[in-house]
């Protein structure tokens, strides 16, 4: 394998919500294949400078959605469990992404071919996760509807900023990913592989047989699994920030180019990376390190190329000059 901005390097890329359906927008399959068209683009494009891909995505939006037109569906047709629905939502966006990229490489003259696998992710059913449900997802409701909703179906509410009330489910850690060996056959194949959509699908094993919990994995803790199992040169998210900031939203904020493990795992401690935003890509970035990982970046999807081949985002390595910088 090559290393970081040579040719034939392997790279898990993390895409955040903003790369699938427009911030704000309706939600409908247009938009969507619009925002999925750009991004496929910015991907080829990697692709053509000799980066293996393999792309892992966020599925809030669109499973919320997926929630939401069960709600209104409930007196027709049996809502479907949670499992269920991250399933469907990773076949939809892998369906329309692996779409997207096999278009814009055949128009390249790639001689490659994109395909979607829809992912289990064996969770721990004894994760502390499961007694302290966190998650939001679906709509949100005023606290009467919830309670309504909560004493029908048993579900878990909890208030947020805004003072609505939402549906919250575990979020526990990825253990290991039932489609391994497949995964890593497709890769070595040369296909561009996209897996572990909105974190995968929870499941438990028991028995040799798994089961699908009601939770949501952390798509970065999963992208950082999938990053170790194929042995990847590069872990990379790719979001709306250009780097890592000390001091968010206030007048003292200041980028990181770099960071060491020890340094993260610091500011982390120091609730510097907030739970709800920054804090999981930094310690999904640092569990790849700390794996054996050579090479972690959290950078701006708009500089994709220079974030994978160059110096933009915020890169996280084991040790480094200045460690902070």
């Amino acid at each position: 394998m090559g290393g970081p901005g040579g040719q034939h390097s392997r790279v898990v890329i993390a895409l955040g919500g903003n790369a699938l359906s427009p911030a704000g927008g309706a939600g409908d399959v247009r938009e969507m294949r619009t925002a999925i068209e750009a991004t496929a683009q910015t991907l080829v494009d990697l692709v053509e400078q000799g980066a293996q891909l393999m792309v892992t995505h966020g599925n809030g939006p669109q499973v919320g959605r997926i929630l939401l037109q069960q709600e209104y569906a409930s007196q027709v047709v049996p809502a479907m469990p949670m499992d269920v629905c991250g399933a469907e939502s990773q076949g939809q966006i892998g369906y329309l992404l692996c779409a997207a990229l096999d278009g814009a490489l055949a128009r390249r003259g790639v001689d490659a071919r994109a395909l979607c696998i829809v992912t289990q992710v064996v969770v721990d059913g004894r994760d502390p996760a499961f007694r302290r449900p966190t998650k939001p997802v679906g709509p949100s409701y005023e606290r009467p509807e919830a309670q309504r909703i909560a004493h029908e179906t048993g579900y878990v509410f909890g208030i947020m900023p805004d003072g609505r009330w939402r549906r919250v489910v575990a979020s526990p850690v990825p253990q290991r990913i039932v489609e391994a060996d497949a995964l890593r056959g497709l890769i070595d194949a040369g296909y561009v592989v996209v897996a572990g959509g909105g974190g995968g699908v929870p499941v438990v094993e028991l028995d040799g047989n798994y089961h699908g919990v009601e939770a949501v994995i952390d798509k970065d803790l999963t992208g950082s699994r999938l990053a170790a199992l194929i042995e990847a040169d590069q872990f990379v998210i790719l979001t709306e920030v250009p780097r890592v900031q000390v001091g968010f939203g206030t007048a003292a904020a200041r980028e990181l180019p770099r960071l060491t493990v020890a340094a993260a795992l610091e500011l982390l401690a120091a609730g510097e990376f907030p739970e709800g935003s920054m804090g999981p890509k930094v310690s999904a970035c640092v569990s790849f390190v700390q794996g054996g990982g050579r090479r972690a970046v959290i950078g701006a999807l708009v500089a994709a190329h220079e974030v994978v081949f160059g110096d933009a985002g915020t890169v996280i390595e084991a040790a480094g000059e200045g460690g902070r910088e």
